[in-house]
């Protein structure tokens, strides 16, 4: 009995703060929200005895759910994270395969040539995208290609007649070397629109 004239009284003193409310709130936007929100308030005013005979705590009942619902957005939240981070993973492996394919493939193409006309072979090479994002031969802008003397073949004897030590013009030939270099790997892989640079494995262009 204490129970229901306590529930009762809790509604007659919300009521009344309730049209007090009313009253001193001006006739705007922000009227209907608070009109809402004392609704609400309301409703589980008027819903404490359903609450009370199941044995269930109103403010517990209403924190777990919000509890539940913030588990449920931070669940989400992670499962977007992990698919996200595995597609960026699988787009990285797809671009390091087109990179690695595309250098074998322009290594091979250059081979003999090199070897034919400059006597050197290509080490390593770098390429650089007009959009990093989409990696592919149409949106490559430039190839630069590291170079060192060519290795002979295993039991092969050179022989030195002279030796000249003359820095400057080692580097002078080296340059002119690399100049035409550049144009004989623009012709022999076609690359009429882009860029290719040349530098000497340890040392410059």
């Amino acid at each position: 009995m204490d129970v229901l004239i306590q529930w009762v009284t809790q509604i007659i003193l919300f009521i009344v703060i309730a049209a007090i409310i009313d009253l001193l709130v001006p006739a705007d936007s922000m009227k209907k929200y608070i009109k809402l929100a004392v609704g609400l308030i309301l409703i589980l005013i008027l819903l404490k005895p359903i609450f009370h005979v199941f044995n269930t705590d109103m403010e517990q009942t209403i924190e777990t759910s919000i509890n539940q619902l913030e588990q449920e957005y931070k669940l989400n939240e992670t499962i977007e994270n992990q698919i996200e981070f595995q597609k960026k993973e699988i787009q990285d492996s797809q671009h390091a395969y087109i990179l690695e394919q595309m250098a074998v493939q322009l290594e091979s193409i250059a081979e003999d040539p090199l070897k034919e006309e400059y006597q050197v072979e290509i080490q390593t090479m770098d390429f650089i995208f007009d959009n990093p994002e989409n990696i592919s031969f149409e949106e490559l802008a430039e190839v630069i290609v590291y170079i060192n003397e060519a290795q002979n073949g295993e039991g092969a004897v050179n022989t030195v007649e002279d030796v000249v030590i003359n820095s400057q013009h080692q580097q002078n030939n080296q340059e002119k070397d690399t100049s035409g270099m550049e144009v004989l790997l623009m012709d022999v892989w076609e690359l009429t629109d882009k860029k290719v640079s040349i530098y000497w494995e340890g040392g410059t262009s």
